[in-house]
């Protein structure tokens, strides 16, 4: 097993307020180092001036930050992909993320078609009843209020997941960092980044309907703001192994987030939502968790990954491969779009922790399984925690 190394961002160089703000991690190459790298933006915001040398650097990388707020980032030529991906780039577009485009995006993930996925192991435990997916209580700031939206491009057009705002040991009270699944970020060993993530809290927190947020109000779908992210990284084994329908790299399905608001604010994340979760790192024996507690924005049917859910069980173990650490997974009827959404637990102390990720289910929706946080997660969290201190 190769050695954990950053998958990151760049680093954004450009004052937020501006238009297009491009930053990216890199990483295609199962954990190639990634640098920060000198950003820019075409245009001054507040009287800043985007330095020509740094926009020539960015064109010699093939990126014209002009043509990309253009459009240009809908260019999804495989070799141009698979090229970029060490190169994901992520400047701010302010309004691509309208409440249509929110409201019309699709799932990214794919079930499990594998019938027999982890029998073979020794370690799996039976599947288990399914338990159905409950909808949270609105509004959905006060019953989750950690709990949102993930927004990304990819090849297939507009896609979703959920995901958790997680607390920032290096900034306390003030977090910037978001928890979701690998696959929310990154296509695995067969694709590279994806393009124009951003994260919306609480998104459609009065839990409309799909037919009553047609023609919403921004701030009826994003009442804390749309944040995007301005690094991202995810563990080096989702990288090199992770496939469409999970299976290889799923016990590392997992990515962190650090976001920032595309319209300006002295506000981080955490002091705007009102809250974060930790992250245990030290979660106790999958036999011998009492209970964990998934919510998401399932979008495949039946749901329409408008309203948030959850689904509490007792965890049992899956093995997709002896070699890597046992996940857990617990009974729910949630569908694809609830990937990436946070699981919570007691943690060691006692109070609620965030101990894994919606990664995978099976075709027909009956369980999900999420990764086990070890080492492999401690190092991915702390890298991006410490990139921001």
């Amino acid at each position: 097993m190769r050695p954990n190394r950053p998958v990151t961002a760049v680093l954004c160089a450009a004052a937020l307020a501006l238009t297009a703000a491009a930053c990216g991690p890199g990483g295609d190459d199962a954990g190639g180092d990634a640098k920060p790298t000198d950003v820019a933006a075409s245009g001054p915001a507040d009287g800043i001036k985007i330095p020509e040398h740094l926009k020539d650097k960015l064109k010699e990388r093939g990126l014209d930050l002009d043509k990309w707020k253009g459009g240009a980032w809908k260019n999804w030529k495989k070799e141009d992909w698979l090229r970029e991906a060490n190169d994901f780039i992520n400047p701010i577009i302010e309004d691509l993320w309208d409440p249509d485009r929110m409201r019309d995006a699709q799932r990214p993930d794919k079930p499990v078609t594998d019938p027999d996925l982890g029998k073979d192991q020794g370690v799996t435990d039976p599947a288990p009843a399914p338990v159905t997916a409950k909808a949270v209580g609105t509004p959905y700031h006060q019953n989750a209020p950690e709990a949102g939206k993930v927004f990304f491009d990819g090849p297939e057009g507009s896609m979703v997941c959920s995901a958790t705002v997680v607390k920032d040991p290096a900034h306390p009270g003030k977090s910037n960092m978001v928890w979701t699944a690998g696959h929310c970020v990154h296509a695995g060993k067969a694709g590279g980044w994806y393009r124009n993530i951003a994260f919306v809290p609480s998104y459609n927190n009065a839990g409309k309907s799909q037919a009553q947020l047609k023609g919403a109000k921004r701030d009826e779908v994003a009442p804390y703001g749309v944040w995007w992210s301005d690094w991202a990284q995810t563990s080096d084994q989702w990288i090199a192994q992770g496939g469409p329908t999970g299976g290889q790299g799923a016990p590392y399905d997992f990515a962190v987030l650090h976001v920032t608001p595309e319209k300006g604010s002295a506000k981080s994340l955490e002091e705007t939502v009102g809250s974060a979760l930790p992250v245990e790192f030290a979660a106790p024996a999958v036999q011998k968790v009492a209970s964990i507690t998934a919510t998401g924005y399932p979008a495949a049917a039946p749901f329409d990954g408008q309203r948030a859910y959850q689904c509490t069980d007792k965890p049992g173990r899956l093995s997709l491969n002896a070699n890597d650490p046992v996940m857990y997974r617990i009974g729910c009827t949630m569908t694809g779009g609830s990937s990436g959404g946070g699981w919570v637990a007691a943690g060691a102390d006692g109070k609620p922790a965030l101990v894994s990720n919606t990664s995978i289910g099976p075709a027909k929706a009956g369980w999900l399984a999420g990764p086990r946080l070890g080492p492999e997660a401690k190092a991915v969290f702390e890298a991006v925690s410490r990139k921001f201190k």
